[in-house]
């Protein structure tokens, strides 16, 4: 019988990836969620042992326990490994036995490691590389995945590296991609110095960086890691001097044009699609081939993602929760044709509510819009005191036509968002938290009104 691995907290998006790839590692997989997620029933259905609800006995055993930074020292399972002796790996550890003797793809930034990871993940199996991934969600269109985790057979994996807890300077990937910098996660960072300091360590532990050079942060660590004798390939918007220039349908790279077509809305996931071709390309895969493969991209969970449609009203389930994802998401959704919109918003962290208020407020405030803001998701947070979402409405300036309204509760918002939209408006559920079973909420109120 193989050890047995226990994860507390399964049935989050990066914890069941790790726990997939652990399994193909050839150890038993045991796990526990309190709430019954997609990621969780993928792992059921896959048949591991997972259960829904904490107990110490499980632990009991066990050969290491699994944990994120979100379980806390309390939780009984993590009190009862402690108790025994039980080694306990964070998830970053876990992950990195996963794929030992792997070639690792690592991307890393503030915003769109999901979306560029899973670019990576299926330009490579476009042009035939069979690589493995451990995506913070599900990757839609590659046979065998389960949640966001895949073990390949090519030796070469695509990895989301995770700066909130600085988990992600356990990688040393052969090739590493810094999308994009800002002040997020200070929490447990401390200052924007330490912040950067993080992601320059990152870049020095790497034999390739791949920078976007739009981002001045980046363009700054790029230039570092260069003088300290790193490979470094740099992309960027036109007129930014990069190595490989985005522009609407082509990368102009090494005296080339290369065609360049995105399933996914953005000016943003032109740009992620660009670091995903580079990455393709320094593992090995065919340039034409890769970038070919964007056109069919299917996307990830909760990016961009379509939940339905009732009443004529499009459902669109998004984890933008940074005011700079949140822009970009509404700029998408009017590249993308839509008129009036209804954007539901769940702010997540009370930390993140607190510092970047005022940047929620102007992504927020669009026009032709109507927007309903729900409580804070605090998650592994207590309250701060005098911290809500109305700090955010505080900074809000809706354009005439425009509305903001705060809602009691995600019922409540659902409810509010529902009864905005009408025959051909899209609605928008928005955030990192559980704003996502809103989606669902949403959808059977409009198909109600429908009947």
């Amino acid at each position: 019988m193989s050890e047995r691995i226990h994860f507390i907290g399964v049935g989050g998006s990066g914890m069941s990836a790790v726990a997939r790839l652990i399994a193909a590692r050839g150890y038993t997989v045991s796990g526990t969620n309190l709430a019954e997620t997609a990621y969780f029933q993928a792992l059921a259905d896959a048949g591991m042992d997972v259960q829904l609800g904490h107990d110490a006995a499980l632990v009991d055993g066990a050969a290491a326990v699994v944990v994120s930074t979100a379980v806390r020292e309390t939780n009984v399972e993590l009190a009862r490994a402690r108790a025994l002796g039980i080694p306990v790996w964070h998830r970053s550890e876990a992950l990195v036995r996963a794929l030992e003797g792997q070639r690792l793809v690592a991307v890393a930034g503030s915003h769109g490691k999901t979306t560029t990871s899973a670019m990576v993940a299926h330009a490579l199996h476009a042009a035939g590389v069979d690589a493995g991934f451990a995506v913070g969600a599900r990757v839609f269109g590659i046979e065998g995945a389960v949640a966001g985790g895949y073990a390949g057979t090519a030796g070469i994996s695509v990895l989301e590296a995770d700066e909130s807890d600085g988990s992600f300077l356990r990688y040393h990937p052969e090739v590493a991609i810094l999308l994009n910098i800002e002040p997020d996660h200070l929490d447990f960072h401390g200052t924007v110095e330490n912040l950067h300091r993080a992601f320059a360590d990152f870049a020095s532990q790497s034999r390739t960086v791949i920078a976007c050079v739009d981002d001045a942060v980046v363009r700054g660590l790029a230039d570092a890691a260069r003088a300290a004798g790193t490979r470094v390939l740099t992309y960027g918007s036109e007129g930014s001097g990069a190595d490989a220039v985005v522009g609407p349908d082509a990368i102009a790279y090494d005296g080339r044009e290369i065609p360049l077509a995105v399933s996914a809305p953005g000016a943003h996931n032109r740009l992620n699609a660009t670091a995903a071709w580079l990455a393709a390309v320094e593992m090995g895969a065919d340039p034409d081939a890769a970038a070919a493969s964007f056109a069919s991209f299917a996307g990830t969970g909760r990016r961009y993602q379509l939940r339905g449609e009732a009443a004529g009203v499009r459902v669109i389930d998004d984890y933008a929760h940074h005011p700079t994802e949140v822009a970009a998401l509404l700029r998408a959704a009017r590249d993308g044709g839509a008129g009036h919109i209804v954007v539901l918003f769940q702010p997540a962290l009370f930390t993140r509510t607190q510092m970047h208020a005022e940047n929620f407020g102007r992504a927020l405030s669009v026009a032709d819009a109507d927007v309903v803001l729900a409580p804070v998701h605090g998650d592994r947070e207590d309250p701060i005191p005098g911290v809500s979402s109305a700090s955010i409405a505080e900074h809000a300036v809706m354009p005439e036509g425009s509305t903001l309204t705060l809602a009691d509760d995600l019922e409540h918002a659902a409810r509010l968002a529902a009864d905005a939209a009408r025959a051909g408006d899209t609605v928008y559920t928005v955030g990192s938290g559980t704003v996502t079973l809103a989606a669902d909420w949403i959808l059977a109120r409009l198909a109600e009104r429908d009947v």
